[in-house]
């Protein structure tokens, strides 16, 4: 019999192999099994499914569904089930835009993320738990590089050398 941590080391290769070759499913398997312990990949999750094979897999459009109507989790749960239910799903507006930014933009809207979240001045947090303190940042402003340097990076395979510190404006 297999013990607990080499069953869930399995499933989530399992679920990964499954996932594998496509990069927003790839993303959203890999938040629910990385976020709130893995408990979200478990078996035992309605949108988690397991073959009599071994093969796993999950269902995103029944976890945007679940997201929808609502559970028993913290609102951090909820955003990160949110989360990967739009990178997972075939209409989710994450799995619908950031697989065709280029490396610039895409840094761009990373960078834009943090102060959105308030993660610069806020505490650190994690499922289930209330974070004290501020909860709310000025937003700095994003410099627009649209309408710079159109060239890109030069090496095509290479990413952007952003410092994401002075593209968000905490510099």
């Amino acid at each position: 019999m297999m013990n607990q941590e080499a069953f869930t080391a399995a499933h989530s290769d399992a679920l990964r192999e499954w996932a594998r070759g496509l990069y927003p499913l790839e993303a959203a398997t890999e938040l629910l099994i990385r976020a709130c312990g893995g408990r979200f990949a478990a078996p035992g999750n309605p949108w988690v499914h397991v073959e009599d094979s071994g093969r796993a897999w999950i269902d995103f459009d029944e976890l945007s569904q679940a997201v929808t109507a609502g559970g028993p989790w913290s609102g951090g749960e909820r955003r990160i089930l949110a989360l990967a239910a739009s990178f997972g799903s075939d209409d989710g507006l994450l799995n619908d835009n950031l697989p065709g930014l280029d490396r610039d933009n895409l840094a761009l809207v990373l960078a834009a993320a943090t102060p959105a979240a308030a993660t610069s001045t806020s505490p650190r947090r994690s499922c289930g738990t209330r974070a004290t303190g501020p909860t709310a940042t000025p937003r700095p402003s994003v410099p627009d590089r649209c309408t710079r340097g159109r060239g890109g990076p030069t090496e095509p395979d290479k990413p952007p050398n952003l410092d994401i510190t002075s593209v968000i404006g905490l510099r």
